[in-house]
């Protein structure tokens, strides 16, 4: 069965009249655990061949939000951490750098959002507050006034994505920012994951009376790797935020911009449960699916992402998946999702 559909999602540069601060919305990652070895010096040497940038990798993934072909924002997993919060942070917002000293490092398809020439100056971790304060030089200014929402989700998100940081504060040369330099958006407080990503309005929905939810569609690289990417979606509020979510990703994208419905038309919402050891049970059903049939991974991997992210506790969180009344529900990837499964650590590690 193909699930590859294309779908739609509004531009977010069209929604900077949003309010910045979306009520209710705490969605922070998990921290980065598994270690994979550097780069050998041929490797090194083949990522300069094509890039003609030296590129520095410490083999820790980190996942870092990129811009994609289709000028969204999707976390790609790079091995370019060492486990320092102040120093693994630095070179993250590096990896944002167009033409910057990771360039050699982003899969095909995939740019970094702050101006070329952009210098991260310092990067401070108040650890008590897990506020990051960042100060950059006058070029980080250097950027168009439709790109400045994509600018400020993808360094809040790229940050916040391990849990030791919350927040984040920007300094420009010595000066700490009231307002994007550009577009003038308001920086009264710390930015969080709030902000949301690759923000969109439900149809029908009005921003003032909404709720934000994150849900995750598929997508491909120019080279035909798939990928997941999050959408952070204003609907009508509902008392339960992940049922409202699962609605979302079964109800599919709104407009064409590159991505994929990873449900069928077929996919119904039976049921969420909660136990006390914080595992999450997703009932679904689906008729496009026989007994013991093994299901789409980009299918499950997408309940798994959407239910975690808007969960109390991300990082805490497990999940079951139910599909037809059947208990063991077997991915395409060999992986049982009527076993409870945590946030993967690290998704979206796309070849070079």
């Amino acid at each position: 069965m193909n699930l590859k559909h294309p779908w739609r999602i509004t531009s977010a540069a069209g929604l900077l009249s949003l309010p910045l601060l979306l009520s209710g919305c705490s969605l922070f990652g998990n921290e980065s655990a598994s270690i994979d070895p550097p780069p050998s010096t041929l490797e090194q040497s083949m990522i300069k061949a094509v890039s003609g940038k030296e590129t520095v990798s410490t083999g820790q993934l980190r996942a870092v939000f990129l811009q994609d072909h289709n000028g969204l924002l999707a976390p790609i997993s790079l091995p370019i951490a060492t486990g320092d919060v102040q120093a693994d942070a630095k070179s993250a917002l590096e990896t944002l750098v167009e033409g910057g000293p990771y360039a050699g490092l982003l899969p095909e398809g995939f740019k970094g959002v702050l101006p070329q020439g952009t210098e991260v100056k310092s990067v401070t971790v108040d650890k008590k507050n897990k506020l990051a304060v960042v100060e950059f030089n006058k070029s980080f200014a250097n950027y168009k006034p439709q790109e400045e929402r994509k600018l400020m989700e993808s360094l809040t998100w790229t940050l916040t994505d391990r849990p030791d940081i919350e927040s984040v504060q920007i300094w420009v040369d010595g000066k700490k920012l009231n307002e994007m330099p550009v577009d003038g958006t308001p920086l009264d407080h710390p930015l969080t994951r709030a902000v949301g990503i690759n923000l969109e309005v439900g149809h029908g929905v009005s921003p003032l009376d909404s709720s934000p939810v994150t849900v995750y569609f598929s997508s491909s690289s120019p080279a035909g790797v798939q990928y997941y990417v999050p959408v952070t979606r204003l609907v009508s509020p509902e008392k339960d935020r992940v049922q409202s979510a699962l609605h979302q990703l079964i109800q599919g994208p709104q407009l064409e911009d590159g991505l994929q419905e990873v449900m069928t038309g077929e996919t119904a919402l039976k049921s969420v449960e909660r136990s006390k050891d914080n595992v999450i049970t997703v009932s679904l059903s689906d008729d496009m699916f026989a007994k013991g049939e093994a299901v789409p991974a980009e299918f499950l991997e997408s309940v798994v992402l959407t239910v975690a992210d808007n969960s109390e506790d991300a990082a805490k969180t497990k999940i079951r998946i139910e599909l037809n009344g059947e208990k063991s529900v077997i991915g395409q990837n060999n992986q049982n999702y009527g076993e409870p499964v945590a946030k993967p650590q690290h998704i979206n590690e796309i070849p070079l």
